[in-house]
């Protein structure tokens, strides 16, 4: 299955999470918990591409997802696993997807380089608003913890749009957001 998607970021400080919070009334919100297992090759050729590749899990449910730059966008092609497919892949011993597999190789990525690079826990609180999802992050990897801002909508301009609104809302400074996966193995 592959869907474009159309997404804006925001690093906020721990204050400024709990300040949109609080001011988006979403106090009421249980956080939703996800995990991420980031996949990499040693010599960065998704990042280069400005891809990334994930498995997401979410309660017992295991989705293998590339993301690469697509117009205004993010092009995603996800494959639903197993658990067992999800552990082989993170352990070395598995097998991509055929979908994802040729995806990669277009890119030019190398199969047999791809290697786990690490896992990153997230509460996540979502909820639509004026069109768009805003979605509020508190992630932790790497013995770091972050705060995010996204937002994903229809069209870039909306997305940028309801992004500055809410800055402006709460008087947020923009922030540059670089891509989670690229942060388990810098260059």
């Amino acid at each position: 299955m592959q869907e474009l998607e159309i997404e804006r970021k925001n690093l906020l400080t721990k204050d400024e999470y709990i300040r949109l919070i609080n001011g988006l009334s979403l106090t009421d919100i249980t956080p939703q918990k996800q995990i991420n297992h980031y996949f990499e090759t040693p010599d960065f050729q998704l990042k280069q591409t400005g891809s990334a590749l994930r498995i997401r899990e979410k309660g017992d449910q295991y989705v293998l997802t590339l993301k690469e730059p697509h117009g205004d966008g993010l092009l995603e092609t996800h494959a639903v696993l197993t658990k067992e497919e999800a552990d082989r892949l993170i352990n070395g011993t598995g097998e991509l997807k055929p979908t994802i597999a040729t995806r990669l190789l277009d890119l030019g990525v190398s199969l047999d380089a791809l290697q786990f690079g690490g896992t990153l826990e997230t509460n996540r609180i979502e909820v639509r608003k004026d069109d768009v999802l805003v979605v509020l992050d508190e992630s932790h990897y790497l013995h770091h913890v972050d705060y995010e801002l996204e937002i994903e909508g229809p069209t870039l301009e909306l997305t940028e749009q309801r992004l500055q609104d809410i800055l402006t809302r709460f008087s947020l400074t923009k922030k540059d957001t670089p891509n989670k996966s690229h942060d388990f193995m810098p260059s």
